[in-house]
């Protein structure tokens, strides 16, 4: 349901961005009105905040773009933050800012949240969150996870997490799964193992 609202608003946004008529735009405006009240029936959010939180109004919805930074170790382990929002852990990265490209996200996001310096090796996959195991969110993402490779190692926490370490595949700690679930951990390690070697699309 949640899908189908987010779909919704974005048409209704769509609309009232392109459309002419008065009649159009009406409906249009309309139609967000019941958006928003949907929204807010199946988050129990109240309409306001979702009314603050959800509408771009930059003239066409579209997806907004997660990176995550790849890190190994030579010991086969991977690096992870530990989230200050949710006490729980994923791998250094969030939102790309306009201005920077996903490369410069990759590393910036790893120094900010590890204290690590990075360079970006190589692209290993593009997820649609929808198709993964996330719990459900008001935004549609894609997001992009990125192998880099560690300049040192030494690490420290940033102002968004509250502990950084490096885990055995057989050892993650709980997992922030709105930023990253199991299964996508995996992934990484059958790219650092080479099981897998072409990036992996949706």
């Amino acid at each position: 349901m949640l899908q189908l609202v987010k779909q919704l608003q974005a048409l209704a946004e769509t609309g009232l961005h392109f459309s002419e008529n008065d009649f159009d735009l009406d409906r249009y405006q309309v139609l967000e009105e019941i958006s928003l009240r949907m929204l807010s029936l199946v988050t129990g959010l109240p309409a306001e905040t979702i009314e603050l939180s959800t509408p771009e109004r930059n003239g066409y919805r579209t997806p907004k773009v997660d990176v995550r930074a790849v890190i190994f170790n030579d010991r086969d382990e991977i690096l992870m933050v530990k989230e200050r929002v949710d006490s729980r852990w994923s791998l250094p990265g969030g939102w790309c800012d306009v201005g920077y490209t996903p490369t410069e996200t990759a590393e910036k996001e790893a120094f900010e949240e590890a204290g690590i310096q990075v360079k970006v090796s190589r692209l290993l996959a593009v997820f649609d969150k929808k198709c993964h195991d996330h719990p459900e969110d008001l935004f549609y993402a894609y997001k992009i996870f990125l192998e880099c490779e560690a300049e040192n190692f030494e690490i420290s926490t940033g102002m968004e997490t509250l502990d950084v370490g490096f885990f055995k595949q057989d050892e993650l700690p709980e997992l922030s799964t709105p930023r990253n679930t199991a299964g996508q951990i995996h992934k990484m390690f059958d790219f650092h193992f080479r099981r897998l070697n072409w990036p992996l699309v949706d």
